[in-house]
């Protein structure tokens, strides 16, 4: 891999970790836990092995899914409760799938 792609990727890895941890706006953090999904796919890719390939392959579809259910309990709940802020995750149904969303994003 050329350096400079690797240093742009592991600059986007620092940049998408600034900006989950930084946020108070659920938007926010999942903007900035795609970027660090999509810096570390190409990471992973590098090398050309079948396993590496399928290894990919799996963590985009179960990160994939895991954005797709923050993104519907944060939806969720700025509908129930008004609020697109972090701190603001009341209702029972929201933090749920929140929570079993931040897990999924865990490994």
């Amino acid at each position: 891999m050329n350096p400079y792609v690797l240093i742009i990727l592991l600059s986007s890895l620092g940049l998408g970790t600034v900006l989950t941890f930084a946020s108070s706006h659920w938007l926010l953090a999942w903007m900035g836990l795609e970027i660090n999904t999509l810096a570390i796919i190409p990471i992973m890719a590098q090398q050309h092995h079948p396993r590496a390939i399928e290894a990919t392959t799996k963590y985009f579809l179960t990160q994939a899914t895991a954005a797709a259910m923050i993104l519907f309990a944060s939806t969720t709940n700025a509908w129930l409760v008004g609020e697109w802020e972090i701190h603001q995750l009341s209702h029972p149904l929201a933090t749920t799938t929140a929570m079993l969303a931040l897990a999924l994003k865990l490994g």
